[in-house]
């Protein structure tokens, strides 16, 4: 009777122990390749530029696996059921773009201007800057339901970062944008964090008034519009957007926070009225303001003609550039397999480079199978995430997992589509590739808070607590 008891009960657990495995040992694996690939890109590019392996090869393949080697710990510490993928994508684009960084790094025109010669060095300090973040939230965030207590407070800390490039003294004007603040010889993208903090408010706000907001009051043209008491808070964060397009002349910005809130909007209410809806009032928000602005005109006519701006450039009319083209070229020259590591003229675009047009270094060099390799590995961090919101239980982890998701893959969009002529130029960098702190810094917490969802929805329910009819209903049982 007792072994006919005993059998169930070990046969149970160690189908639970199968079911759930921590798969930090994949991890680990997918890590060492995520370092080693970067690092033989470092000694290709040294022997393409300089017919010798660069003397720093073994520092900076040492620094690079130290870092993942960090993260890798104390996500097997913290959060042994997170996601397996997402740490080592991250660490392999972030390690690509030092390898493009300091490439560029050794062109002597970007020297002579002072715009390249040390990127790559500082670039190593922000990705340590980055990682250390991201130990911080895997550490300190024991829960990620605990954000939801924040959900107002977000919503005014997202005001207050998106606000202080405006104030006078604080924000700095760069090429047009005015999306930095400066304090001495320090500078910071603030907007690059207020995503992650609007991500916590959205999720938070929508899952208290999903049940209202999927209300419809009428039809017309076969989509259910909204009742109008629930579009206030939409037309409040259209007209923030809007606001961050005239003030900072950002198109990139406030694209990505509109485009965020519609995405998370439809998952939470299921209704396909509010894509549309979206969608509509982006355009008109975006074409209003171009209509008004210079600097969003300027950039919509390098992309209806990027030649026609090239030759103004060159001709050194006021207000044009030749980047849009240049890029253009820096594809084509690449070809279908690329001339090869450290073998492309990418730095004739000279200052954008090695931030906003640092794909185009990617296209040239390693081609369209390689640009096609770099966004499938921002493909598969997306459909990690969405994965993630898909698995977690509770419907706060579901938005703030499919909100930071969303808003990655619209920044990735948002850059690779203005570099590739797809759509204007918005100035927002490349994650994880492009040279810039507070971009790499804030998307290393972005991948720690989906890890730390990711945990919680993988880790294997607790065991019920113990029965003491338990025993009788296996015996009753045939």
């Amino acid at each position: 009777m007792s072994s006919s008891t005993n059998s169930p009960t070990h046969h149970t657990s160690t189908i639970g122990a199968i079911g759930a495995p921590s798969r930090r040992n994949t991890e680990l694996a997918l890590l060492v390749f995520a370092v080693v690939i970067p690092v033989f890109a470092y000694a290709n590019v040294g022997l393409a530029i300089n017919d010798e392996v660069p003397a720093g090869l073994l520092s900076y393949g040492l620094g690079l696996g130290l870092l993942a080697g960090v993260g890798h710990l104390v996500v097997r510490k913290f959060a042994p059921y997170a996601d397996p993928l997402m740490l080592p994508l991250a660490t392999l684009l972030n390690g690509l773009g030092l390898v493009a960084i300091w490439r560029l790094d050794q062109s002597e025109l970007l020297q002579r201007i002072d715009q390249a010669g040390n990127a790559a060095p500082r670039q190593l300090m922000y990705t340590a800057m980055g990682i250390a973040l991201f130990v911080a939230v895997m550490i300190f965030l024991k829960d990620h339901r605990v954000l939801q207590r924040y959900t107002y407070i977000s919503m005014v800390g997202a005001l207050v970062l998106l606000l202080l490039p405006l104030v006078p003294g604080l924000g700095k004007n760069v090429f047009g944008a005015r999306i930095w603040i400066q304090v001495g010889s320090f500078s910071i993208q603030p907007g690059e964090f207020a995503k992650i903090v609007l991500a916590i408010f959205f999720a938070g706000y929508l899952m208290v008034k999903r049940d209202a907001l999927a209300l419809a009051s009428r039809r017309f043209m076969g989509l259910y519009l909204p009742r109008g008491r629930d579009l206030g808070p939409i037309l409040v964060v259209w007209a923030m957007s809007i606001l961050i397009l005239v003030f900072e002349t950002d198109l990139g910005t406030s694209l990505l926070f509109f485009g965020m809130f519609v995405i998370m909007l439809y998952v939470a209410t299921e209704r396909t009225s509010w894509i549309v809806f979206g969608m509509l009032m982006s355009a008109v928000g975006a074409v209003g303001v171009a209509s008004f602005e210079p600097h969003i005109q300027q950039r919509v006519d390098a992309w209806l003609d990027p030649m026609r701006e090239y030759m103004l450039s060159r001709e050194q009319v006021v207000g044009h550039s030749e980047q849009a083209m240049q890029a253009l070229w820096a594809f084509g020259s690449g070809g279908t397999l690329g001339t090869g590591w450290g073998q492309g003229h990418s730095d004739l675009i000279r200052f954008a480079s090695n931030s906003d047009f640092i794909l185009a270094t990617f296209g040239e060099e390693l081609g369209l199978a390689g640009l096609m390799a770099i966004i499938l590995l921002y493909a598969l961090i997306v459909e990690r995430g969405v994965r993630t919101a898909l698995a977690a239980r509770d419907p706060f982890g579901k938005l703030l997992a499919i909100g930071l998701s969303g808003a990655f893959a619209l920044q990735v969009f948002v850059v690779a589509g203005g570099v590739m002529g797809l759509i204007p130029l918005t100035g927002m960098t490349m994650p994880f590739l492009a040279y810039g702190g507070s971009s790499v810094i804030a998307n290393w917490a972005l991948i720690g808070i989906l890890l730390r969802i990711s945990d919680t929805a993988r880790r294997p329910a607790p065991a019920a607590p113990a029965n003491p009819d338990a025993e009788m209903t296996q015996v009753v049982r045939p």
